[in-house]
């Protein structure tokens, strides 16, 4: 179980009295607020590994929040973004739901409507980082695989069956039956359907590209 790390909220606005009661509301439900009054201040000091989301205004002098958003994807920073602004329009909406914003809200906003979406931020960036870990352990477990048995994991588990990775191999079905069960037994599979599940949590197989799997 990972230990609960600190929640922060980053809010990233340039009107400071905007700014000093967005961290106040969010510090009165027992949140922590770090306030930045420029994309490049903000950019500068977060943590890209924090338990966090972003609280991002679109209109900001020197860089705006959709610049910073793309700096933050260009660094690596998977933070939640959610937008603010009082000047939304169709268009710059568009443009930061197709960037990976997770909500926008205009000003004023609801005080409730904020804090519900912060709230669903973080508890979505917990639901990654976990994720993450996972997919970390099944990549070690993966990596311990033979080169052959890695061969055959991987068609394996697009659903292949042993015939058709035994021409594809060039070698025996009888011999693909013998790693399949070593397979099975080295990453503490019961079936071919954990063996396909494994593949998917590491990121190696889309769910939406398997074959129907035929008889081996």
């Amino acid at each position: 179980m990972m230990p609960t790390r600190e929640q922060i909220v980053y809010v990233v606005d340039d009107d400071q009295g905007m700014l000093d009661s967005t961290v106040w509301l969010f510090e009165s439900v027992g949140l922590k607020a770090e306030p930045f009054t420029s994309g490049q201040a903000f950019l500068a000091a977060c943590d890209a590994g924090a338990n966090a989301c972003v609280l991002l205004d679109i209109r900001m002098p020197g860089m705006g929040g959709l610049h910073v958003q793309e700096e933050m994807r260009a660094r690596g920073i998977a933070l939640p973004v959610i937008f603010v602004s009082g000047h939304a329009d169709v268009p710059i909406v568009v443009r930061a739901f197709r960037a990976g914003a997770v909500d926008f809200i205009e000003k004023p906003y609801n005080e409730q409507l904020l804090l519900d979406s912060v709230q669903q931020a973080l508890s979505r960036g917990r639901q990654e980082a976990c994720d993450d870990v996972a997919r970390q352990l099944v990549r070690a477990r993966l990596a311990e695989l033979t080169p052959r048995e890695q061969d055959i994991f991987l068609p394996l588990a697009q659903g292949y069956g042993n015939r058709e990775i035994a021409e594809q191999l060039g070698i025996s079905v009888k011999t693909v039956d013998l790693y399949r069960s070593r397979i099975m037994k080295r990453l503490a599979a019961n079936n071919l359907p954990e063996l396909v599940g494994l593949a998917i949590a590491a990121g190696l197989v889309d769910p939406l590209d398997l074959r129907g799997t035929s008889p081996g």
